[in-house]
């Protein structure tokens, strides 16, 4: 179900594979794909007929900045996760629909981009405010630290 058994340590050691999602609902792991340069986050999840329940991509920018995502020639309703340089949710794009080309807007400031699932932050109950743990997060004052 992507939640985690068992109680995890604050700093758990990243995998650029996983990220951890932690906030008022517990804890939930993905295993993930990285896109970190301009041709990975502009394939993203396009041409996908199906992504596992327990699965997702990471978008990471540069620097943190204003994005929009759209889902031209994605065939999957996806949730948008828009993230800050520390870890911390700034917007949730819920179900965005298959081949819709309007964009959508994530914010300012937004460092990292998690897609998965359509519905799946809903069910899990992520919430604006809570934190993703990976990485990329690294380089700025991570909310949920990692083990060196």
């Amino acid at each position: 179900m992507g939640f985690l058994a068992g109680a995890t340590s604050a700093f758990a050691q990243c995998k650029d594979d996983q990220v951890l999602v932690k906030g008022g609902f517990g804890e939930a792991q993905f295993m993930i794909e990285l896109a970190d340069d301009a041709g990975e986050r502009a394939q993203g999840l396009m041409n996908r007929e199906v992504l596992a329940r327990s699965a997702g991509m990471l978008f990471v920018f540069e620097r943190p900045g204003t994005v929009a995502f759209w889902m031209k020639n994605t065939l999957i309703p996806l949730d948008m996760i828009f993230v800050d340089r520390t870890g911390r949710i700034q917007h949730i794009h819920s179900n965005a629909i298959p081949h819709d080309e309007t964009p959508i807007p994530g914010g300012d400031d937004i460092f990292a981009v998690l897609e998965i699932n359509g519905g799946l932050s809903e069910i899990y109950g992520f919430q604006v405010g809570d934190a993703l743990q990976h990485s990329a997060f690294l380089g700025g004052p991570a909310l949920i630290p990692c083990k060196e």
